[in-house]
């Protein structure tokens, strides 16, 4: 299979330290949403990254769903997410706390790249940065309860884990989110950032050129 976008991206990274982490291969086109959006629309005629080429030609956009194929890949004992019932369910909001927290902060980061500066609205993107540090927060607590070695869900990294680290190290990145206000969270993504398959996954932001 092959996975297109750049690891610059959260979207992509999780996807990438999910199929790395589960001895999945897959070929990796680096392409850049702005100067390769010709190259990506070949696949995903929105030009929209991740997307994932199947060995059959099928392409899947999005990536919980590419997610939920690599999960149903590997079975429900290897598998990254629960298979069912509560744990589950708590592991979904977790993972779903830390994308709400991308889809609120990286819109400044649009704003910031596409916009003018004289058309930035200064009170949206501090309610959208808020709305990020709001969901950060909720997640706070479920990481100053783990015990030494654990992780959100259990002893093993699951995907709430490689979701929030993809999400947090974005937004440190690309957004200038100050993450330490959320000191438990902040240590927890250190640890996440430093496992082999995450770190094998890593770019360093590179904001789209829109030109």
């Amino acid at each position: 299979m092959m996975l297109i976008g750049m690891f610059d991206s959260p979207f992509v990274r999780r996807v990438a330290v999910s199929a790395t982490r589960l001895g999945i291969a897959f070929t990796h086109r680096s392409w850049s949403v702005g100067k390769d959006a010709e190259l990506i629309s070949a696949y995903s005629p929105q030009a929209r990254v991740p997307a994932l080429v199947l060995d059959d030609g099928e392409v899947l956009i999005e990536s919980y769903t590419m997610l939920d194929y690599l999960d149903d890949l590997v079975g429900p004992e290897r598998a990254l997410l629960p298979a069912t019932g509560i744990e589950r369910r708590r592991a979904l909001k977790l993972v779903a706390l830390g994308m709400t927290a991308v889809d609120k902060g990286i819109l400044p980061v649009y704003e910031r790249i596409f916009r003018p500066v004289e058309k930035q609205y200064a009170p949206w993107v501090e309610r959208c940065q808020r709305q990020a540090h709001a969901a950060f927060a909720e997640l706070e607590p479920h990481c100053a309860a783990l015990a030494a070695g654990q992780c959100l869900i259990g002893p093993r990294p699951m995907q709430p884990d490689y979701t929030l680290a993809c999400a947090a190290t974005y937004l440190t990145e690309a957004a200038g989110m100050d993450l330490t206000r959320h000191p438990a969270l902040w240590a927890h993504v250190q640890r996440i950032e430093a496992l082999p398959e995450v770190r094998a996954c890593y770019l360093p932001f590179d904001a789209p050129q829109t030109t």
